[in-house]
């Protein structure tokens, strides 16, 4: 029985973590949410939210598996990279708790919108272990060094409205309206410009990886990509004729 469900709400692809109890993490489930995130893509997607149909977001990896799997860092490498490179934004509705590898699959996502019941932290170093899907480093790129360091070596439980305060989680809302916040989201970014919108998560992840200089090196690239769209031509005929916020998107 897959770990992942998955349904279509227009242009959005739902993906809902489903495995009991706590959507526990193991190399079978990350290669879903792989498939599951390109089968979106596949399928016409704009725009994919992340959530759980269990108590909880995440409780983070399965340490019945982990020694014995011992997940090779390079497969690893390739399996987020798959998940934080997805061609089309991405949102994370986080309720209940996202611990170690779940607050790491929250953060591999573009935007995070959280209960405000919701907790996040990253536990591994009161193992023995330390974060393995790159938590460390995106939350150094979001909360700068410090805040990091604090996360990861103390393994605390943060409440979603220090992480919104800090710039790591996006928007905090009440638990009764997060469902209904988070597609709202989800649909207003895929009812966007999805080239620029493409262009615009290129950019932004490459120079939060490898500085503003290897940004810049892709700007002609993504630049000619947007001018070559028939959604740049849809925008600025519509702000011409009705003013602007009036372009009906296509996603081509």
């Amino acid at each position: 029985m897959s770990s992942i469900s998955y349904e279509k709400d227009g242009a959005v692809g739902i993906v809902s973590m489903a495995k009991p109890p706590h959507n526990l993490i193991d190399n079978t489930m990350l290669q879903e949410l792989a498939s599951t995130y390109a089968r979106a893509v596949e399928e016409g997607c704009r725009s994919i939210l992340l959530r759980s149909s269990m108590r909880h977001f995440c409780a983070g990896a399965d340490l019945n598996v982990l020694a014995s799997e011992r997940w090779d860092q390079k497969a690893l490498a390739r399996l987020w990279a798959s998940l934080e490179d997805v061609p089309i934004p991405t949102v994370a509705a986080v309720h209940g708790a996202a611990l170690g590898g779940g607050f790491e699959l929250a953060l591999m996502c573009d935007m995070i919108i959280a209960a405000d019941t919701a907790s996040f932290g990253m536990a591994e170093a009161s193992l023995g272990l330390l974060p393995l899907l790159g938590g460390v480093q995106r939350v150094v790129q979001r909360a700068g060094l410090a805040r990091g360091k604090e996360m990861a070596m103390f393994g605390r439980r943060h409440d979603p409205r220090a992480l919104e305060r800090w710039g790591v989680v996006n928007l905090v809302a009440a638990e009764a309206e997060l469902s209904g916040v988070s597609i709202s989201w989800a649909r207003q970014l895929a009812a966007g410009a999805t080239v620029a919108l493409r262009g615009i998560k290129t950019v932004a992840n490459l120079s939060a990886r490898s500085g503003i200089s290897a940004a810049d090196a892709r700007q002609e690239e993504v630049n000619a990509s947007m001018w070559n769209s028939a959604d740049q031509a849809r925008g600025l005929a519509a702000f011409a004729a009705t003013g602007p916020g009036s372009a009906v998107f296509e996603g081509d």
